[in-house]
């Protein structure tokens, strides 16, 4: 009777229990349990952490990109000099360097809150422990790239310590070292490790662009020939460079262009030869470049094929296995009605047990 049917739903667990995030055998022992923390103690896997560490990856994604761009292309720019002079309302990259500084500065105040898990899994929330476990990390890292190199800049006056200071700049990159770190934990998913590598091919493409322009910028004024790949784009295009005219010859975004160009050019091994080097030092550049390129093709795309049969071995297994319940309803002369149910149950079977693997 009823009674028996209000037993039985009292004994049976809730209809949501069966989803893993929410089962012991699935999260972390210390998440089974409620620790004690400190006033102004960040659990490392709070949701607010979580959001502040995915805002730290885009500033990182930004500083990746635009610092050596930036040290490369914009400091000698005359423009980009008389923005300098100006402040930095007249450069919104300057200010925007200037908050990711700021940011880089809270996110090592909030690392120095943050709680950890120790060796014997536990949460330590002690702050002295804390700071401790931080300095022995990742600190020197964190420092070097949040020291605001921005505000030296527009305090030194000569050409050679605006050129080192925005060299140093380039220190932010050591954040990529903790990105990777953990992105380690993205491996298991074909289609975000596919992604991954795309982006660090491209973004390696990228530096290799900054350092090209760089290379050409530099011997440009001492050859006495004009054989540098810039004078030869200043040509093709139709903007030779006047050297009593600094600001004359090619734009930045026609020698951006042809500098990521060739990079992806020769990394792919497939150079058409319409920007070529010439000097010795472009040629050494180059030479570095392809042994970059046939690495990056041994470890990178050689693996792409087997990361595409992976994504698509899932839909492979289901549509062999429907195959084989087609020949099955065929063999027998199964009616409609029946072949339908059959299919049906075959396909809800099969997504039942992927999602549950998958959720596993």
């Amino acid at each position: 009777g009823e009674e028996s049917i209000d037993k039985a739903t009292r004994n049976t667990p809730p209809a949501f229990c069966f989803i893993p995030s929410l089962t012991a055998d699935v999260l972390p022992e210390y998440k089974l349990q409620t620790p004690r923390i400190d006033k102004w103690t960040i659990l490392h896997y709070s949701p607010f952490k979580a959001v502040w560490d995915w805002l730290i990856l885009l500033l990182v994604i930004y500083t990746a990109i635009f610092t050596p761009y930036s040290a490369a292309f914009l400091l000698n720019d005359i423009e980009e000099q008389r923005r300098r002079e100006c402040g930095y309302s007249c450069s919104p990259l300057n200010v925007v360097d200037l908050i990711v500084d700021i940011m880089f500065i809270v996110d090592i105040l909030i690392n120095f809150r943050t709680t950890y898990v120790n060796t014997n899994e536990e949460v330590v929330s002690h702050p002295a422990k804390i700071a401790i476990h931080y300095f022995k990390g990742w600190f020197l890292i964190d420092m070097v790239a949040a020291i605001p190199f921005d505000l030296l800049i527009f305090g030194s006056g000569s050409d050679e310590t605006t050129t080192l200071i925005g060299l140093l700049k380039t220190a932010r990159l050591l954040r990529l070292v903790r990105v990777a770190r953990k992105l380690d934990r993205y491996s298991e998913y074909g289609a975000a490790v596919l992604m991954l590598l795309m982006c660090i091919f491209a973004l390696i493409a990228h530096w290799l662009a900054c350092i090209w322009y760089a290379i050409g910028n530099v011997e440009k004024p001492y050859l006495e020939h004009k054989i540098g790949w810039l004078d030869n784009l200043g040509v093709s295009i139709g903007k030779k460079y006047n050297y009593s005219d600094p600001s004359s010859g090619p734009s930045i975004k026609d020698k951006y262009v042809t500098a990521l160009y060739f990079t992806f050019s020769s990394l792919t091994s497939v150079g058409f030869g319409n920007v070529s080097p010439n000097t010795n030092s472009e040629k050494i550049f180059s030479i570095c470049v392809m042994l970059i390129g046939s690495l990056m093709y041994a470890s990178i795309f050689g693996n792409v094929s087997a990361i595409i049969q992976r994504l698509y071995s899932g839909t492979a297994r289901y549509h062999l296995q429907m195959l084989r319940v087609k020949e099955f309803i065929r063999f027998h002369q199964i009616p409609n009605p029946l072949r339908q149910r059959l299919e049906e149950y075959f396909q809800h079977s099969f997504l039942s047990k992927s999602t549950d693997q998958f959720l596993s």
